[in-house]
């Protein structure tokens, strides 16, 4: 019922590998927020680091942001 809008195909561009797959992993559909376009919405969750890179004539901040992925941590 919670997915009978969702169509029942989809193009084999949105496949990724398995390497290892988790039998009891389960992520329950009231968790995963989707945009419009049936796409995973990645939120940032924190600031992991945050350094100045000094060049010549400018200051370049590097910022490291932790985001929300439901298969791993993943960091930017």
């Amino acid at each position: 019922e919670e997915l009978s809008s969702v169509h029942g195909t989809f193009h084999v561009s949105n496949l990724k590998k398995c390497l290892v797959a988790d039998a009891n992993l389960h992520v329950s559909l009231d968790e995963i927020k989707v945009n419009k376009t049936l796409r995973f919405v990645k939120e940032p969750i924190e600031i992991m680091e945050c350094e100045t890179k000094k060049l010549k004539r400018r200051n370049i901040t590097l910022v490291k942001v932790g985001w929300n992925s439901k298969r791993r941590p993943e960091f930017t």
